[in-house]
């Protein structure tokens, strides 16, 4: 069996998408090119959908990008078990397409936040996951100005309870995300969504604060070697 094959989607102005290319392949997989406006996900395993860009976003973040022509081939495919993750931009995105409950506002503060942050694995169980520890600390840099998460008091409930509070963070609570929610997935396990960046954090030789996010990718890749 070949190395599977991790989509990560481009759209306009994207900045991370090499980053989440070059953290694919560091880990042995196959990262796969993906235009916003194309309507076929190329027979990929996953797909990653990364921060960094402004596409619509004096609307509301991510609400243009939801309506992208590959999300018309994404959402189907997520909720049929493909496994997602979204990072920053990409976690707004997953909000608007209903992928995942809640939604992603200002910072409590209305500044920009661009730090190293450490955050707590609430659950290891998931498709980008399991790599990792329960309980276990990652420092991953975050980046972002609208990263605050809510959502109504029997979402945040549900969430709670049912373990789909992937990541939490520590210390400092960088955006005023209601119970310090850095990090939730569907109840399916297989889309996540998160703040931090944990492409940036996958080797040294970048400068990164650690190589704490190299697990989401070895999590992915051994899932389907496994398979």
């Amino acid at each position: 069996m070949g190395a599977a094959r991790v989509g990560v989607v481009t759209f306009p102005g994207t900045l991370d998408d090499q980053d989440a290319a070059r953290a694919v392949r560091h880990a042995g997989g196959e990262a796969v090119p993906l235009w916003h406006a194309d309507r076929d996900l190329r027979g990929v395993d996953a797909v990653f959908l990364p921060g960094g860009f402004s596409y619509g976003d004096y609307l509301r973040c991510g609400a243009i990008s939801r309506f992208a022509p590959l999300m018309d081939e994404l959402i189907p495919a997520a909720r049929a078990g493909l496994p997602v993750l979204g990072t920053c931009n990409g976690f707004q995105i997953l909000c608007e397409a209903h992928l995942l409950p809640g939604a992603l506002t200002r910072n409590q503060g209305l500044h920009y936040v661009c730090r190293d942050q450490r955050v707590r694995v609430e659950n290891a169980t998931t498709a980008w996951t399991g790599d990792y520890a329960p309980g276990q600390e990652l420092l991953l840099p975050v980046k972002h100005g609208e990263g605050r998460y809510v959502a109504d008091a029997a979402t945040i409930a549900a969430l709670e309870s049912g373990g789909q509070v992937v990541f939490r963070y520590l210390g400092t609570n960088p955006n005023g995300s209601i119970n310090d929610i850095a990090g939730i997935s569907n109840e399916a396990g297989n889309v996540v969504g998160l703040m931090p960046h944990p492409e940036h954090a996958v080797e040294e030789l970048t400068g990164a604060p650690s190589v704490d996010g190299r697990g989401f990718f070895t999590s992915i890749l051994k899932r389907f070697v496994n398979l």
